[in-house]
């Protein structure tokens, strides 16, 4: 009996079962991760487009006032995000005068529904000019 038993514990005819059964759940795991990770890239990717789609309309408008307002709540609406917006100046911008917005957003990475899970803060800057002469 005792011979049996040494000859059962040396056998390593399961040793693979084991060895996939962990290479399952790593995978799971990281496909998990993933899952999680990637949306808030995709929102760093809205957010600086958010920015930039700002600082033309102001460019173009020669001020911040309700044109930026206006399409401020047009990207929310678009992206479904709303953001923190921060402008250097308000108001009307001289021809050539440099102005920048800044755009925050808190995001959440987590996994399986708030175990584990953190906010984060993504944050976008973009830098113009006004392209208006006001008299």
């Amino acid at each position: 009996m005792l011979k049996r038993t040494k000859h059962i514990l040396k056998s390593r005819r399961a040793e693979g079962y084991i060895d996939i059964c962990i290479l399952v759940i790593s995978a799971m795991l990281v496909i998990a991760l993933a899952v999680k990770v990637f949306p808030v890239y995709i929102q760093k990717q809205q957010i600086d487009t958010f920015a930039v789609e700002l600082i033309r309309e102001a460019e173009i408008a020669g001020r911040v006032g309700t044109e930026t307002t206006r399409r401020e709540q047009m990207l929310s609406e678009k992206t479904g995000l709303n953001p923190t917006v921060t402008w250097s100046k308000t108001g009307k911008i001289q021809l050539n005068e440099e102005f920048t917005v800044t755009v925050t957003y808190q995001a959440n990475i987590g996994l399986f529904s708030g175990f584990g899970s953190f906010p984060i803060t993504l944050r976008s800057d973009a830098a113009g000019k006004s392209e208006v002469y006001w008299k």
